[in-house]
């Protein structure tokens, strides 16, 4: 099989399509949160050899975390699964999270934190095997618009500072009510600090998402359109989460 020469990152898929707005667990409580991207129309070679191909995708994941203070959320993401058209289901590993933030940033004006993720990665998911994110979170709730950064960086451990990797994300919304709010997000990967890609050689999406809270569970989804050639061309997402106590 011939790969196509695009850098892995461009390509690479994720189990976690969000931006996170400084919201955590009540101390004390446990949530659950389900991810689940579908990729109707992606790239059909894999990021690397013995990779997944992500077009037609099912790639999910169960995000455990705990409320262990007003600032501070622990998280387990696990399993990590994938259904692909060239290697069928598979399991791909689990991530560590530790997430700090502004206490109450839902009822801040401007809030901030950050988050630490630590992943261990089974072979087709990435060729690395230990990886990590650090992705800080800057925003305004500004009612009812909201604006929210995450500039964040990966690690795969190799190649020092200027081999992180910048992918940031971003969020504008539109509170219509406590319970419905309408959002456009950007999901972006530019490369490592030593040399961004070339533009065309960089992963974009833009997505339209709605957000819904009603009494037993939250909902989100969405639709994210690619806008370069290394990007997936369509990729839907559906997160639903609730508190377990």
């Amino acid at each position: 099989m011939i790969l196509v020469a695009v850098p892995i990152s461009a390509l690479a898929q994720t189990d976690e399509i969000q931006v996170y707005d400084g919201a955590i667990a009540e101390k004390g409580k446990f949530n659950l949160m389900v991810h689940n991207n579908f990729t109707p129309k992606g790239q059909k070679e894999p990021a690397f050899p013995g990779g997944l191909v992500s077009n037609h995708a099912l790639v999910g994941v169960a995000e455990w975390a705990y409320g262990v203070t007003d600032w501070f959320e622990q998280g387990l993401y696990l399993p990590l699964y994938t259904h692909s058209a060239n290697q069928g289901g598979t399991y791909n590993g689990f991530k560590l999270r530790w997430l700090f933030v502004k206490p109450r940033a839902e009822e801040q004006k401007f809030f901030y934190g950050v988050n630490f993720e630590f992943s261990v990665n089974q072979k087709q998911w990435d060729p690395r095997r230990y990886t990590s994110e650090v992705r800080p979170i800057i925003g305004w709730h500004l009612h009812p618009v909201d604006i929210i950064v995450n500039p964040i960086v990966d690690t795969d451990y190799t190649g020092g500072f200027k081999n992180l990797d910048f992918v940031p994300a971003a969020r504008v919304a539109y509170n219509f009510n406590p319970k419905w709010a309408g959002a456009i997000e950007e999901y972006a990967d530019y490369g490592p600090f030593r040399e961004f890609y070339p533009a065309h050689e960089q992963s974009h999406q833009v997505w339209a998402v709605v957000n819904h809270d009603t009494k037993f569970v939250n909902i989100e989804a969405g639709v994210g359109i690619g806008v370069t050639s290394a990007s997936d061309r369509v990729t839907l997402k559906l997160m639903i989460s609730r508190d377990l106590n």
